[in-house]
């Protein structure tokens, strides 16, 4: 597996090895070792969700004690990923990245603890899936507003590349706090 730094610390795009002919090919996406490099101890949960073109989810977080990273792949369709480290000791606090996450790229995202996480979806039928390494407490729950101004995340040029007329979000998305006005900060684990 090929791990590439982004510019923010501690989260990688991830690219699995892919052994084939031309009838297809086979790609051994999870293996303990790898995790272990990156520090995600165990795989508790996996999680599916499927959405229209133009659906925004995000930007979610769970609250410690229940903190979790996560490792998130598009299986059908594609997706615009986006993350926000919300650790206050990190040098890249406040800062986001974004990858273009496809079957055909092969790529995933390590989501470290500590970061707020949502995607745009660009296509119809968007399969979208989670690995994640704390169990889910709907009591923890938190989110920073997708759209929220101090990030600058460049939503708009988004949307106008791949035809995106208007996102479709959740309310709760939509009345989400900033993230200078959300409570919730993170420690790096180190």
């Amino acid at each position: 597996m090929k791990k590439i730094e982004t510019n923010l610390l501690d989260c990688y795009i991830l690219e699995p090895d892919r052994f084939g002919d031309d009838r297809g090919y086979f790609s051994p996406y999870f293996i303990q070792k790898n995790l272990d490099e990156l520090g995600f101890e165990r795989v508790v949960q996996a999680n599916r969700s499927k959405s229209s073109k133009g659906v925004v989810r995000g930007l979610h977080f769970q609250k410690d004690p229940k903190c979790q990273a996560k490792i998130v792949e598009v299986i059908s369709g594609s997706a615009i990923d986006v993350v926000v480290d919300m650790r206050e000791d990190s040098p890249s606090f406040g800062k986001w990245t974004s990858v273009l996450l496809t079957p055909d790229n092969n790529r995933q995202l390590f989501v470290p603890r500590g970061f707020a996480h949502g995607f745009v979806s660009l296509e119809d039928n968007t399969i979208f899936q989670y690995l994640i390494d704390n169990d889910y407490a709907p009591e923890l729950e938190g989110g920073i507003l997708w759209n929220d101004p101090e990030l600058g995340i460049n939503w708009e040029e988004i949307f106008e590349e791949y035809g995106i007329d208007k996102p479709l979000l959740s309310e709760k998305d939509v009345n989400r706090e900033t993230l200078q006005k959300c409570k919730t900060r993170f420690r790096r684990n180190k």
